[in-house]
């Protein structure tokens, strides 16, 4: 304790109040300059926007001028401690290439997410299937992509997954064509089922008169006669006419005397004779 004591004695309190105040000056510098980092990229973001800029680039590029500036600043901080920023900046880039030996996945992940921004198969709003799940793009990231689900679920998935995988874009085009497979009874009418079929769809409000709706005779199943009904609505209204469709098909085909057939096997039973009857 008495060593202790008299070294807390024997420090300069110059240097101590000197100490304070670079530390004070570092977190100020830090805080500010993080607060004039996020200042600058929301301008930058204005100003992209405003240009009509795709959202997505918008918010990639806007990301990574923050991580950027946010670099900056925290190197500031550092040197105003009196810490030589140079060989900090060396041991900084030194460091940054064996974690990214260490990190290829997520080096890989950034890679992936600039090329989503640049050849852009889909953008913000847009509903796809990619990397194992489907929703609604919400923002393309650095390393990840945030999707949004139907029902309302929040799903991350890292952009190498999405682009090593097969992307499907529901939203890609402002029209989408129904494919329902109708079928009807081999007692029916085909010429009556079909016409009635085609006034059915082309009846619907939604249902868009190019392209034309087409009404195909797929296939001779085993307990039907299936039409392949194909009708075009635009993208927005792809499952609201899908399911109003379906319902007003089968009653138009109920009242107008046609059998909505469901699988169904006939069994026979035999009876076999028996020694009683052989001997008869």
């Amino acid at each position: 304790m008495e060593s202790i004591q008299q070294y807390i004695q024997d420090l300069d309190m110059g240097m101590i109040l000197s100490w304070g105040w670079r530390i004070l000056a570092a977190l100020l510098i830090f805080l500010i300059g993080r607060m004039i980092a996020k200042m600058v990229r929301n301008a930058v973001k204005r100003v992209m926007t405003g240009r009509g800029l795709d959202p997505m680039l918008v918010s990639f590029l806007g990301a990574i001028l923050y991580s950027i500036l946010l670099v900056a600043v925290i190197i500031a901080a550092v040197g105003q401690l009196g810490i030589q920023t140079t060989p900090l900046v060396a041991v900084l880039g030194a460091a940054g290439l064996a974690v990214g030996l260490a990190l290829q996945n997520s080096l890989g992940n950034f890679a992936s997410g600039v090329m989503l921004v640049l050849f852009r198969p889909f953008t913000k709003g847009d509903f796809v299937e990619a990397g194992g799940t489907a929703g609604t793009v919400d923002e393309v990231g650095i390393f990840t992509t945030v999707l949004n689900t139907p029902d309302n679920r929040r799903i991350i998935v890292p952009n190498g997954q999405i682009t090593n995988d097969t992307i499907t874009n529901f939203s890609a085009y402002d029209t989408r064509r129904i494919d329902l497979l109708i079928g009807v009874g081999y007692g029916d009418d085909l010429k009556k089922a079909r016409a009635t079929i085609d006034e059915t769809i082309r009846a619907h409000e939604k249902v868009l008169d190019e392209p034309a709706p087409a009404i195909l005779l797929m296939e001779l199943a085993d307990s039907s006669v299936n039409f392949a009904v194909r009708p075009w609505v635009k993208a927005s209204d792809y499952w609201v006419v899908r399911s109003e469709l379906m319902e007003q098909i089968k009653e138009a085909l109920e009242n107008a005397g046609c059998q909505i057939p469901f699988p169904q096997r006939d069994v026979y039973l035999h009876q076999l004779p028996t020694a009683n009857d052989s001997n008869g």
